[in-house]
């Protein structure tokens, strides 16, 4: 079974999190003992109905809030395919962590309320949404119970929200109406909205195509670790390990490695189960050569003519993650797929209004959550391609170099 990444979004009260919990409750994907838990905390806290959210609601401060502050992992199966969900929070001061959640998603699901259409935040995460790649959004219309599932109602939302996202150049976008207390639409369609003719939920996150998303041509594998074994029965080995970035790899292939520009020809490609015939995104391996040639960490196997850009000045778009504002001139640490430098920060091109798409290029600086355009110099050659056209070699994290702490994301829009 393939696996599909799903992160969720949208504004306070939504019904994110009792969405994720009809989900795994419908699909029979929670033990007993979890669910009387939940009852039992949904009694002590005076609710006159089993609260799913709290299948999710992890923290004490988001159970005695009702809100969702971290970023909470689920899994679950069915017959057809495995799910990771990340349950993202709707508070505008927790873009970040939303961020980090949708950054490596393949789907994202908007929840808007019903009553309420389209507001701030749900513009803000289609915005995000479209500015970290995700291939695939389902814009889920929920509490469709409370506008006694009023297709007008639906329609009206539906309408501005494809053309919201029209502007943003987001390909794929489904809008389903559910009400995720009630489980109309999640699992099974609802008897409710004979008018709408889709798939449920559910049955769209099975059968949506994400096989065609991966990127199979730019063969980019970043070294993370070389094995040398300390053994007299091996002590020729030298294996290089990683996790496939993007392409497609096979015993036989010629490969350069960056930065060096040495070639040479994978012998063998294997995984903890043994050697395989060829390996594809996001497979762990070892790689090992036909040559002894010097390959460190941080460095790149790719294809002789298919190849990143080399450069130390990247164009950027940033997401700032801390409490304090970023400034011109500032020095940081980057980390970009395996290789860590030092980085500065040469200029801020603008910030951006993701409510209005408006750009301030007065703006000195980013403050917690803002995002900008940025220009920056690495210590360091990084070995990148454009966020566009890779995820993995064209996303990086900004890294305080006193505190240790991240304070950005960032995607890279070009480089020289």
């Amino acid at each position: 079974m393939d696996l599909l990444r799903i992160a969720t979004a949208g504004s306070v009260d939504d019904g994110k999190s009792t969405l994720i919990g009809r989900l795994l409750y419908d699909s029979k994907s929670i033990f007993a003992d979890q669910l009387e838990a939940v009852e039992k905390t949904s009694v002590e806290r005076g609710s006159e109905y089993t609260d799913l959210a709290l299948l999710t609601d992890g923290l004490r401060a988001e159970r005695e809030q009702g809100i969702t502050i971290d970023v909470a992992y689920r899994y679950f199966a069915t017959p057809r395919r495995k799910f990771i969900v990340a349950d993202t929070p709707g508070h505008i001061q927790y873009t970040r962590n939303m961020v980090t959640g949708a950054s490596t998603s393949d789907l994202s699901i908007v929840l808007v309320d019903a009553r309420k259409g389209m507001v701030e935040q749900s513009r803000r995460h289609t915005f995000l949404v479209s500015l970290l790649r995700v291939p695939h959004l389902v814009v889920a219309v929920n509490k469709m119970d409370l506008v006694d599932w009023s297709e007008e109602v639906f329609e009206d939302i539906r309408k501005e929200f494809v053309d919201y996202a029209a502007r943003l150049n987001i390909a794929d976008v489904t809008v389903i109406p559910v009400s995720a207390l009630e489980g109309d639409n999640i699992v099974s369609r609802s008897e409710n909205m004979n008018w709408y003719q889709g798939t449920s939920l559910l049955h769209h996150l099975e059968t949506v195509q994400v096989a065609s998303d991966q990127n199979l041509v730019d063969v980019r594998f970043p070294v993370q670790y070389v094995i040398r074994p300390h053994s007299n029965d091996y002590h020729d080995y030298r294996g290089y390990a990683g996790q496939i970035a993007s392409g497609v790899m096979k015993p036989g292939d010629q490969v350069v490695v960056l930065p060096s520009g040495l070639p040479s020809t994978i012998k063998e490609i294997s995984t903890a189960d043994g050697p395989v015939s060829e390996a594809y995104p996001p497979m762990s391996v070892t790689v090992r050569l036909d040559d002894e040639i010097d390959v460190s960490r941080g460095d790149m196997f790719v294809r002789p003519n298919n190849q990143p850009k080399i450069a130390q000045d990247f164009e950027a778009m940033i997401c700032w993650m801390s409490d304090k504002p970023m400034s011109v001139g500032q020095k940081l640490m980057i980390k970009h797929t395996t290789k860590t430098a030092r980085a500065l920060v040469k200029e801020l091109r603008y910030g951006l209004n993701i409510n209005t798409l408006h750009r301030d290029e007065d703006a000195s600086g980013l403050a917690l959550n803002e995002i900008g355009r940025i220009s920056m110099r690495t210590t360091k050659p990084l070995l990148a391609d454009e966020y566009s056209r890779n995820r993995l070699t064209g996303g990086f994290i900004l890294i305080d170099e006193v505190s240790n702490n991240t304070v950005a994301a960032g995607m890279i829009i070009d480089a020289a």
